[in-house]
């Protein structure tokens, strides 16, 4: 009960006032405000009363949703491109992910030319290219192969390998003890 932020079983003074009795707060650590509050009580206790909620009525929400016109341009980019396979590392600061390059680059594009939508995403697109940041699309040949050839190797090769390797560390160390004993 002591551990209760809300007031359900007692005000916060009963709750202290009980374990000040009980012992486990000492006369020393008492609270500044408990002897003005005992002097002076107020004249109606404060209790807690749950809020009475109607079945049925469901309230409103009254947070309107928020879309920037980056958020289109985000959505139009992870729908046409890959964004790639490794985390973000949040840790570091100065990271600029690819979809964000993206996004800056086209609202550089968009305050200086009048293309309509889909010609400056494509204009984008050629930009980043010329700076070296490759985008791969979706469903595109090539966009399904993993980078890493390790990757490529099945689960029963590395067993087979594994188990290969030690049972050659088994034999190298069944030779050395048998060498030494007497």
């Amino acid at each position: 009960m002591a551990g209760s932020r809300l007031e359900r079983f007692g005000t916060v003074f009963i709750r202290v006032r009980d374990l000040m009795r009980s012992g486990v707060i000492k006369p020393t650590e008492k609270p500044i405000w408990y002897d003005v509050y005992q002097a002076f009580p107020p004249k109606r206790e404060p209790l807690y009363v749950k809020p009475h909620t109607r079945l049925g009525t469901k309230k409103q929400d009254n947070v309107p949703e928020i879309f920037y016109r980056e958020d289109e341009v985000r959505a139009k980019f992870y729908e046409q491109y890959v964004a790639g396979t490794w985390p973000i590392d949040l840790s570091k600061s100065n990271f600029v992910s690819t979809c964000q390059r993206f996004v800056d680059k086209y609202t550089e594009l968009k305050r200086h030319s009048k293309l309509n939508d889909s010609a400056l995403f494509e204009e984008t697109a050629k930009a980043l290219l010329a700076e070296g940041i490759v985008l791969r699309r979706r469903g595109a040949p090539g966009s399904a192969k993993p980078r890493d050839p390790l990757l490529n190797l099945k689960l029963t090769d590395m067993l087979s390998e594994q188990r290969a390797a030690g049972k050659d560390d088994n034999d190298a160390t069944d030779h050395t003890t048998h060498a030494h004993t007497p």
